[in-house]
């Protein structure tokens, strides 16, 4: 599923309560880099090293001003979140801090009670510009789903990232970060992704409790995957698996 729009919903969130979304990527494919074997969006088609037409930053500023301008005041009331997700990784664009910059200065005008929200899978934190429109923000949601680097490569499948460099910007970001982490496994054997074997889970956990963040979110399946053999975890095994992060003394909530 891919959003065909720069402003999308308001929808209803698992984790943000009532969200408008905002797509700065591509509209027409997927630009991501990770390809998740859960990714709502698919498989990537295209070579995300190479240059593609990313939403401009004026365009993406009126395209959110329209919207202020043209709903009621009631509907701006009723927003908790905008959010950075769309098609793919929010933080590949290249004006990412201007257009946090513009996002947050219009917030601030129309709907003050919403928090701004970055769903991202950590790969560009190397980037100054990306930790600073991180910081900047309510919201830092940064990903980290598997716990080893052979599990990292099975269920993200980066395009080029290093799961130790990713694990090296997320102690950096340390206590000011909202980690999230989709829980799963497959009935696939030939390629075992089972990111809740002890092994694995404690190797996650175990960073965790190094970098110590603000909250953690655990959160399963609930849109159709790409790859079709993935199992949907039940609310008991997540409860189970969230009761230990919170034993570190660690506030962390299930979706």
């Amino acid at each position: 599923m891919l959003f065909e729009n720069i402003i999308v919903g308001p929808i209803h969130s698992r984790r943000l309560g009532t969200s408008l979304g905002i797509n700065v990527l591509p509209t027409e494919k997927k630009y991501c880099s990770f390809d998740c074997v859960y990714c709502e969006c698919g498989w990537n088609q295209i070579d995300t090293r190479t240059k593609v037409g990313f939403n401009e930053r004026e365009k993406i500023r009126e395209s959110l001003l329209t919207w202020c301008q043209t709903v009621s005041e009631e509907q701006r009331r009723e927003v908790d979140s905008i959010t950075f997700s769309g098609n793919g990784e929010p933080t590949l664009h290249p004006d990412i801090l201007g257009i946090v910059e513009d996002v947050i200065a219009l917030r601030n005008e129309y709907m003050p009670q919403a928090k701004v929200t970055i769903l991202t899978n950590s790969t560009n934190l190397y980037r100054e510009d990306v930790r600073k429109a991180l910081h900047s923000i309510d919201n830092p949601i940064l990903k980290i789903d598997a716990g080893t680097e052979e599990m990292y490569r099975r269920i993200n499948k980066p395009v080029s990232a290093k799961f130790d460099d990713i694990k090296g910007y997320l102690r950096e970001f340390g206590p000011n970060a909202i980690i999230q982490t989709i829980l799963l496994r497959s009935k696939n054997k030939a390629e075992e992704i089972d990111n809740t074997r002890e092994e694995e889970f404690s190797s996650w956990l175990d960073f965790i409790k190094e970098i110590s963040p603000k909250m953690v979110m655990l959160y399963v399946i609930d849109r159709a995957t790409p790859d079709k053999d993935l199992i949907k975890l039940s609310p008991e095994e997540m409860q189970s698996f969230a009761d230990r992060v919170r034993a570190l003394g660690i506030k962390t909530e299930c979706y």
